[in-house]
């Protein structure tokens, strides 16, 4: 006999427990990818340009950053070379009073949001905090714990649906993100309160180096979403307009309160996992090399030049911006930063901590040291300087009375 069968006072509060809340058949994600290049769909004549304007920038972008850190201008930078098309689908299916909550791999999405290309490769440089002010932008800190931005992004449309307020949080994560808690937490809190939220899995292949096969063995990551109740979505993660597609969708189910969604977009990571990584250890050439040919940008330019949408001129007005853009970034970050060492301690809390405040006169008083110091030597080298004028000017003098040989005029 189980507990559920024993006589007496213990009742059932509907719906029983053991039951399903909801069918799961409808949260089941597709067996294959959505894809919208290549079949006969109906798409946008300009959202496909505009989709292919970004991805060129999205690509020059990653390989000037990239350069960025091989000439010492940046300490370190995650490529998203390959994933463009996730990058820009997340950033142009937002509203301006949405939210997006990005990784640390993110920084594509973060400027095709519109925010300031040097600004957000300032976490990157090492310099003033998330580079950027996320309240201004709604661009939360670029993330590098790995999915600890999932459970902040419910947590913000949570409380914005609680004050009736219109926004969607689209948070992004990687594949190795989904094998930390903060993933699961997030899943869980965002179902359990019909969070207008939307989860977006850029399933690259690697955790670094770990493959995706040794962190589940899930039919999928999009599947992961049916055990928390939200449904899960796959898509082509380099086929730009069925990201574009699959993201607006799920965002507009959210603001209209049907609560989060899961999606996975398959893709793969071209680079290597940042400029210190040697990718060439766990994965072969060849890989690479089939991943390529299902470029994101090929894919596109293919489908635009089969309908007539793109022809030389229209690719090389937007190869020429992005060499421009690229240009502005590369002279920009040549300069070196003005750095003001207080910054360190504002922003961290609303109110300053007793410790931080310590901390603060502590550094305070070192820097006014130093100043001093710096002056006082300044001062004493600028005394001796006088000195040894004087002595050179009398040495000069005698010279000059007693003639070149030293004889009386």
């Amino acid at each position: 006999m189980t507990v559920l069968e024993q006589p007496g006072t213990y009742r059932l509060s509907p719906p029983p427990a053991w039951r399903p809340r909801r069918e799961p058949g409808p949260l089941l994600p597709d067996a294959e990818p959505y894809r919208l290049l290549g079949t006969d769909a109906e798409l946008d004549p300009e959202l496909l340009l505009r989709l292919h304007r970004a991805l060129v920038h999205g690509r020059r972008y990653n390989q000037q950053a990239t350069a960025l850190t091989r000439q010492g201008r940046l300490a370190v930078y995650p490529s998203s070379t390959g994933q463009e098309a996730c990058e820009i689908g997340a950033a142009l299916v937002l509203q301006e009073r949405d939210w997006l909550f990005p990784s640390y791999r993110d920084t594509l999405a973060a400027v095709a949001r519109g925010l300031d290309p040097v600004e957000v490769l300032s976490l990157l440089r090492g310099d003033w905090h998330s580079g950027y002010d996320p309240r201004a932008t709604r661009v939360a800190p670029l993330c590098t714990p790995l999915a600890t931005q999932l459970p902040h992004a419910v947590g913000l449309a949570h409380a914005a649906r609680l004050r009736g307020d219109d926004v969607v949080a689209l948070a992004m994560v990687g594949d190795g993100g989904t094998s930390e808690g903060d993933f699961h937490e997030a899943l869980n809190f965002a179902a359990v309160w019909q969070a207008p939220v939307v989860f977006l899995v850029q399933n690259n292949g690697f955790a670094i180096s770990v493959p995706l096969a040794k962190q589940t063995a899930a039919p999928s990551l999009a599947h992961k979403g049916v055990g928390y109740g939200m449904p899960g979505r796959l898509v082509d993660g380099n086929d730009a307009p069925a990201v574009h597609a699959v993201l607006s969708e799920a965002v507009e189910r959210a603001r209209s309160g049907g609560g989060p969604t899961l999606v996975e977009a398959v893709t793969y990571r071209v680079e290597a996992h940042t400029n210190a990584d040697d990718a060439t250890r766990y994965r072969g050439d060849d890989e690479v090399a089939t991943w390529r040919e299902h470029d994101p940008i090929t894919l596109l330019e293919r489908e635009l030049r089969a309908r007539d949408l793109l022809d030389d001129t229209t690719q090389e007005r937007a190869t020429r911006e992005a060499e421009e853009m690229a240009a502005a970034l590369r002279g920009r970050m040549n300069q070196d930063p003005e750095l003001e060492p207080m910054d360190l301690f504002t922003d961290v809390y609303e109110q300053q901590t007793a410790q931080l405040r310590e901390q603060a006169a502590r550094l305070r008083a070192e820097l006014a040291a130093e100043a001093a110091e710096a002056a006082g030597t300044a001062g004493q080298g600028a005394t001796g300087h006088g000195e040894q004028t004087g002595h050179r000017q009398q040495a000069q003098g005698e010279q000059g009375e007693q003639g070149p040989q030293g004889a009386a005029r």
